[in-house]
């Protein structure tokens, strides 16, 4: 299953308040590695600076647990399912058709 995650930093203290926390944040990322059976499709950031997105595919949803659990103190995450482009469009075609068939 793939999933979009988003995250945003939480920048909720003083100036040095949040670049101490930043500071601990990169250091932790800098050991950090992808739980084994997930593969980042894309990882990138923000270019305010002030979170990032991935796509992730796993079987196994506990695996982004063990990864947000590590950073929930400085960041906050939103995961979702999500599919192909092609399954949402025929899908979509599929609800129409759906609709259209019932008078």
């Amino acid at each position: 299953m793939k999933y979009a995650m988003a995250w945003t930093s939480r920048l909720t203290g003083s100036g040095k308040d949040n670049e101490e926390a930043l500071r601990r944040a990169l250091q932790l990322f800098s050991k950090w590695q992808p739980p084994a059976g997930t593969t980042f499709h894309q990882f990138v950031g923000r270019v305010d600076a002030g979170g990032g997105y991935a796509i992730v595919e796993t079987d196994d949803p506990a695996a982004l647990l063990t990864g947000t659990t590590k950073f929930a103190p400085f960041n906050e995450f939103q995961i979702h399912p999500v599919v192909d482009i092609e399954q949402w469009a025929q899908a979509g075609q599929e609800g129409i058709d759906f609709r259209d068939s019932i008078n």
